[in-house]
This record gives C-alpha cells, sequence and structure tokens, in this order.
C-alpha cells in the first residue's frame, strides 16, 4: 500500500478511536441539554445570511465559546469584514499532524413571506415534537454547534488529545469561499496547523445518527452559451438561440434522469451521484441587428 495512503489510514483510525472513546465516555457524563439547546438557538438568531451576512455577531458568539470551553482562539481576516474563527485545542504532542473541523457561518438568504406557522427564519422556534425551525438549523450551524459541544465535554471530563485539534468557522461557504476557505488554504497559517486530515459538513440526517463519509463532493459552475437568429411574435424563424440551447438542456436532463434512476433503484446513495441543477436562464436584448442570446449558468 501507498505510504500516503497508509499514513491517511492511520490517522483515520486515530480519529474513529477517539470517537469510540469519548462515546463510552459520554454514558456515565450527564449532560445540561436545555443549555446546549439554548446555546444552538442563539447561534441559529444571527442573521448571517447572503446577500448582507452579519458576521460581527458570529464572530464574537464563537469567541465567546472558546472562552467558556477554554481553548484558544484567533480572528483572521484575508477580505475585509469577512473574519474566518480558529479555535485550537492543544494537544500533548502538537508536533503530530493535527485534525481539523471546519464548518461554516453564513446561510442561505431567507424570505420572511415563505415561512410557516408565524415562524421568522430567525426566530430559531420549537414546536411541540422539539423541532427547531430556522435558517441555518441544518446547513450547518448545528454541525458548528456539535463541535463546540463535544470540546466542551471532552474538557469538562479532563480529556486531553494527542494532537492538536482545531475547530474552524468560515465565511462565504454558500457563495463560493473564495473570500474565506480558497484564502485560507493559500496562508501561511494554514500549512502551520500541519494538518492530518479535516472533517466538514455531510449530508442531513433525519435520525440521531450521524454519518461519516471519506470522500469530498467538488462543485464544477459552468455556463452554456447558444446564439441563434433573432426572433419576432409574429415570424416563426430557424436556428433560434432557444432551439440551439434545448439541445444542451436535453442532454443534461437525461443524464439527471439516469441519477435519479440509480437513486430510486437504491443501485448508489445520495452521496455517490452526480447532481446536476440548471440554475438560472439569461436572455439577450431583443433587437433587429443583433443574434438572439441565451445562456444558462448550472452550479
Amino acid at each position: 500500500m501507498d505510504q500516503k495512503i497508509l499514513y491517511h489510514h492511520h490517522l483515520l483510525l486515530l480519529l474513529l478511536s477517539v470517537v469510540c472513546f469519548t462515546e463510552i465516555l459520554l454514558i456515565n457524563c450527564e449532560l445540561d441539554e436545555s443549555s446546549i439547546i439554548e446555546r444552538f438557538r442563539e447561534y441559529l438568531r444571527i442573521p448571517s445570511t447572503h446577500p448582507n451576512p452579519d458576521y460581527s455577531q458570529t464572530t464574537r458568539f464563537i469567541l465567546s465559546q472558546a472562552r467558556e470551553i477554554g481553548v484558544e482562539a484567533q480572528v483572521l481576516t484575508f477580505v475585509e469584514e469577512k473574519p474566518l474563527i480558529l479555535l485550537t485545542w492543544v494537544g500533548e504532542n502538537p508536533s503530530l499532524p493535527s485534525v481539523l473541523f471546519n464548518s461554516h457561518t453564513d446561510v442561505v438568504p431567507a424570505e420572511q413571506h415563505k415561512w410557516m406557522y408565524g415562524y421568522g427564519p430567525f426566530d430559531a422556534n420549537i414546536d411541540s415534537h422539539g423541532n427547531i425551525f430556522a435558517r441555518g438549523s441544518q446547513d450547518m450551524k448545528c454541525v458548528g454547534m456539535q463541535y463546540l459541544e463535544s470540546l466542551r465535554v471532552l474538557k469538562s471530563m479532563g480529556f486531553m488529545p494527542k494532537r492538536n485539534f482545531h475547530l474552524l468557522f468560515v465565511p462565504d461557504e454558500e457563495i463560493g469561499g473564495q473570500d474565506g476557505m480558497a484564502e485560507f488554504v493559500e496562508s501561511s497559517r494554514f500549512a502551520d496547523l500541519n494538518i492530518g486530515v479535516v472533517f466538514d459538513e455531510g449530508m442531513v440526517s433525519p435520525t440521531n445518527l450521524y454519518r461519516v463519509f471519506n470522500g469530498e463532493r467538488s462543485a464544477w459552475w459552468f455556463v452554456i452559451k447558444a446564439t441563434g437568429s433573432p426572433g419576432h411574435g409574429s415570424k416563426l424563424y430557424d436556428n433560434s438561440a432557444v432551439e440551439n440551447l434545448m439541445i444542451s438542456v436535453e442532454s443534461i436532463s437525461k443524464f439527471r434522469r439516469d441519477q435519479f434512476d440509480l437513486l430510486k433503484k437504491k443501485i448508489v446513495s445520495e452521496g455517490e451521484v452526480v447532481s446536476i441543477n440548471l440554475a438560472y436562464l439569461k436572455a439577450g436584448t431583443p433587437t433587429p441587428n443583433v443574434s438572439g442570446y441565451t445562456s444558462i449558468a448550472n452550479f
């Protein structure tokens, strides 16, 4: 086996052993669930939604949690008003490759009028079944809070990791992460962390089980441009831009159906298919002198 692959296997086994050890310890650990839920709701109430996320509030909240837990905290700013918060739990042997747990502080846009039952997107209401309604409750403030609460419990039990554990909270993940994670991985600070393995968000779980995946799916954004003869409401034109575009749309749609069929037949899981979505359609300004223009952006 390749030495690099073997090295990463050893790191994964080490991390899993820590998780298993932690689970055993938690059996006899009494958790203050009401406080945990209230801290989660406090995080959810911060309106860190695009297009104008409030990162100042998320930064203050995370730093306050770091102080309570007792871990080192550092604010990194590569782009103005887009801070990254790095928490570090120093282990027994900091020279060993470290473990990084990543999450993002931004959430997708929330439209107040589309929220049901009188709940607002940042009210963090709890219904009679214990469900919490808020933008970011799944993607992905719940994961960030899982990291923080796990550290809180482990620290309170006197557990000491053998290597450094880092918690990273990044901005702008929902719009590509160019001003967040992309800047961070190119920095000297990232190199200094000597990271051996990274944990990030996975898939939504409808149960209490949180699945672990050993791969990373990457986004591929592309634009399809189609040109053709200009159109007019009173006449049929051959070779129109939309007509030419449909060749690509139909091809993409067929591929999408094939991927859905694999899921429906349970040949693969959700994380093993290629998800492709047509995001928006844009047409050029009608004019008798310029060819029609149509494009689709997919991400």
